[in-house]
């Protein structure tokens, strides 16, 4: 029989503490231009081989999952041979001990006038760019006029025929660790999206996976709810609580005290903002509170997420330094390697997640030692 509701809270934290710390990044490869790049047929025996790579990097440091965001266009256009690549994907990062959370859709998307339909084959892209290309539109805040392939009456429902058919086929299945329903709700749309991720949630309970169900609060919380309606229903309906936080150390202190009061595990799906953050802080402070993190990006690559994102240099054409003469520059955004993997952006940063990593899983095997639990390597 179908599920109505999000699980328990019980049933939640079962789930949660049967694995150790889960933590890691959200994973494009270094010679992905986009998602498109990441997915089509084009080119994707060598870009498996650089993820096999990159994804033994993760192993080397102890991280134990990814973040994936799925394109719909290629589930579309080019289904069975997606659905065999995604499975090819599945399978090499979990042969390095990777799990992988995947996103079914995606809110932080193209502003209207730059939306394209997708082109398969070679992929564009501009070195210099935070995601790998340039957009010519000022980005506003609260102008709600990001694009969204969902707003086509014709679309959605093809598009809610790919979100059952993954979750069915993932359903029970270990290499999956989380149903991310939706990235980022409402990111300059406001509840437009709304109707379209209660859709989700039904087709999820209606599935019941063992994976848990959850869609992202990432503009932060005051007085424990979130600071939209969209985001709001996403804290009521997830199973357990996916965040985004960019910002500082004290601020995500003042975060997780509202988390604890909500009683359910939370797993911070997006960090990492060299600006505002120090890897060596952040990532304790997660260790410490066990909560899930993964932070965005890995390797140094054509996506160019080290950049600093468009709308700030934009920032800087438009007003000049003073606009932006807070921003330590001379620091990377994102990423933790520079190009090829072979050497660390700081090696400072890697000794911090390699010297966590190892403690939570001596913790993780003396608690289940202490349970009686049989300790597995699958396990960890």
């Amino acid at each position: 029989m179908a599920r109505t509701e999000r699980w328990s809270k019980e049933k939640a934290w079962e789930w949660y503490n049967s694995r150790p710390w889960i933590r890691g990044c959200n994973y494009m490869g270094s010679d992905c231009a986009n998602r498109i790049d990441q997915w089509q047929e084009y080119g994707f025996e060598e870009k498996l081989k650089t993820a096999d790579k990159e994804f033994a990097l993760m192993e080397k440091i102890g991280y134990n999952s990814i973040r994936i965001i799925i394109e719909y266009e290629v589930w579309d256009r080019q289904h069975d041979g997606f659905m065999e690549r995604l499975d090819r994907y599945l399978a090499t990062a979990w042969s390095h001990g990777i799990s992988s959370m995947i996103v079914l859709s995606n809110e932080c998307s193209v502003r209207t006038p730059e939306f394209r339909p997708a082109v398969f084959g070679e992929q564009f892209w501009e070195w210099g760019f935070h995601g790998g290309r340039e957009y010519k539109t000022w980005y506003q805040h609260g102008a709600d006029n990001r694009y969204n392939l969902l707003d086509d009456p014709e679309v959605a429902p093809r598009y809610y025929e790919m979100v059952r058919e993954l979750i069915t086929k993932y359903k029970d299945d270990e290499r999956v660790i989380v149903w991310n329903l939706m990235n980022e709700p409402g990111n300059g749309r406001a509840s437009k999206s709304l109707p379209h991720l209660k859709k989700f949630f039904e087709i999820g309970r209606e599935i019941d996976p063992i994976q848990p169900l959850t869609a992202d609060v990432w503009r932060g919380m005051k007085n424990c709810r979130a600071t939209t309606e969209i985001e709001q229903y996403s804290l009521e309906e997830s199973d357990i609580i996916s965040f985004h936080s960019y910002t500082s150390y004290d601020d995500n202190i003042r975060l997780i005290h509202q988390l604890k009061k909500l009683d359910r595990p939370a797993i911070n799906t997006e960090w990492l903002h060299r600006f505002y953050q120090k890897l060596e802080e952040i990532f304790p402070l997660y260790f410490l509170e066990k909560i899930g993190c993964y932070q965005w990006g890995l390797v140094q690559g054509k996506y160019q997420t080290y950049e600093y994102s468009q709308a700030t240099w934009q920032k800087y054409e438009r007003d000049g330094y003073d606009a932006v003469k807070h921003i330590d520059f001379t620091k990377w955004c994102h990423d933790l390697y520079r190009f090829g993997g072979r050497f660390p952006y700081d090696p400072k940063e890697i000794e911090v997640i390699k010297k966590y990593t190892k403690m939570a899983d001596k913790d993780f095997r003396d608690e289940q030692s202490d349970s009686g639990a049989i300790v597995t390597d699958d396990s960890l």
